[in-house]
């Protein structure tokens, strides 16, 4: 019988996602492990691998399509031997997707609404098809009643969807519409309305914003989740404070001078080590040296982890992402190195996978590359602390009683009291301080 395709979760707290992309069509052949679609979630674009082998029967879900459920069928495969007309869409409807192929479903609607005894052909039948063709664009409270796939249509092709008549039911405007007035040149939006004017939201005073004084960029689901855990930890969960320190970088700089001088200049065996490997490096062993701050709090008990899996965050396109160097205290700076650049590359272009981002025991923020001289970053749950990293420079300090020039770099450390106290903390940043500015402490 038919296979329906369910949408995945892609990660254990994933509810809905957009299902970004068809790699195939109805119709084509695949096989187990086929990659059929692209999905997005809040943070990655996760490909989808076919789990069965079979034909393409039907896409539920069109491509572009925002929030669908987890387990909602979005497409129908068929065995040898089936045909499209042996898939059952009630059944597959009553799992809560939504056919993208709406015209076949208000077609459906209408062949089950007419009347067994033929009057389906009769003038009353013919009436009122008759008005459904010619019914003007329909409005509830206010907002044009249209399919998705219709609205996202007209945008693309800057249609006025007040001016198309809708033949869906109670006039809603559906994708045969639109391609009709496209076809017909009807409903064209002039040059100058081709963009309509944005709509406030909700919670804008205009008193103090005018409407024409703004854009308002529409919040994506990753802003959304970062606006809703970081308030969660800040405003109501997490009590928490800083520790800052600073540290000398000249040990450092030396060392890291002279192992990229040992590098090939090109090929696979190249390498590049930056200071912020060296951070990631530390706060491991620092970690491993004060066990009581790589702890993680939960209501019936504190976790104390057995490795220091440290996030390092990288800033994309519309918020923040933290990918993870796992078992960091066991690799060295050039495998620390190739990882970061690797993960931030793909978390950039939203290429990680959920097991890459999401855990992880302690969390490392560096903005010392734009000039920051020291802050202090919201506790990534569940982390117990994050480490902010400021810029390194040159700084005027006393040495056995006279003033001397070092480079020198300040460190916070904000921590959840909840589980990192400040004495923890003190010595956390202790050990820090004593690889950072000893390198060679940390082959010990």
């Amino acid at each position: 019988m038919p296979t329906p395709i369910l949408m995945p979760a892609l990660s254990p707290t994933m509810e809905e996602g957009t299902l970004a992309k068809w790699n195939v069509k109805e119709g084509d052949k695949v096989s187990s492990g086929d990659v059929i679609a692209e999905i997005e979630t809040d943070k990655a674009t996760m490909e989808v691998e076919a789990v069965d082998e079979g034909t393409v029967g039907k896409i539920i879900i069109e491509a572009g399509t925002e929030n669908v459920k987890v387990n909602a069928p979005i497409a129908v495969l068929l065995e040898d031997g089936e045909s499209a007309g042996d898939i059952d869409m009630s059944a597959l409807q009553g799992g809560g997707a939504a056919p993208a192929k709406e015209e076949k479903a208000e077609t459906q609607k209408k062949e089950e609404a007419k009347p067994a005894n033929g009057a389906d052909k009769s003038g009353a039948a013919d009436k009122k098809e008759a008005t459904s063709k010619s019914a003007p664009a329909q409005k509830s409270n206010g907002r044009i009643l249209a399919s998705p796939l219709a609205k996202r249509i007209a945008e693309n092709e800057g249609l006025d969807l007040s001016a198309v008549s809708g033949t869906g039911p109670h006039g809603r405007i559906v994708k045969r519409d639109v391609e009709k007035a496209m076809k017909e040149g009807t409903g064209k939006a002039a040059p100058s309305a081709a963009k309509p004017a944005q709509i406030a939201p909700a919670s804008v005073d205009a008193r103090l914003y005018p409407e024409d004084s703004y854009t308002a960029v529409k919040l994506d689901g990753m802003r959304k989740v970062i606006a809703r855990r970081l308030t969660q930890s800040f405003n109501q969960e997490v009590p928490h404070f800083p520790l800052n320190i600073d540290v000398e970088l000249d040990n450092l700089l030396a060392a890291r001078s002279r192992i990229n001088a040992t590098s090939p200049k090109e090929g696979d065996d190249a390498f590049k080590l930056s200071v912020n490997d060296f951070i990631i490096k530390a706060s491991a062993m620092a970690l491993k040296k004060v066990p009581a701050a790589n702890a993680t709090y939960t209501d019936e008990a504190i976790l104390l982890h057995k490795h220091a899996d440290i996030g390092v965050a990288v800033a994309i396109d519309g918020g923040l992402i933290t990918p993870i160097v796992w078992k960091a205290e066991e690799k060295g700076l050039k495998q620390i190195s190739a990882e970061v650049k690797d993960m931030a590359g793909r978390a950039r272009k939203k290429k990680l996978k959920p097991e890459e981002y999401q855990g992880g025991t302690f969390s490392v923020s560096n903005l010392g590359m734009f000039g920051i001289k020291s802050f202090a970053s919201i506790v990534n749950q569940p982390h117990g602390a994050i480490m902010s990293v400021g810029a390194g420079e040159e700084r005027v300090v006393v040495r056995n009683g006279e003033m001397v020039i070092r480079n020198v770099m300040t460190v916070t450390l904000t921590c959840d009291h909840r589980v990192v106290d400040g004495a923890v903390g003190a010595e956390f940043l202790g050990a820090f301080k004593a690889f950072i500015e000893e390198p060679a402490a940390m082959l010990l």
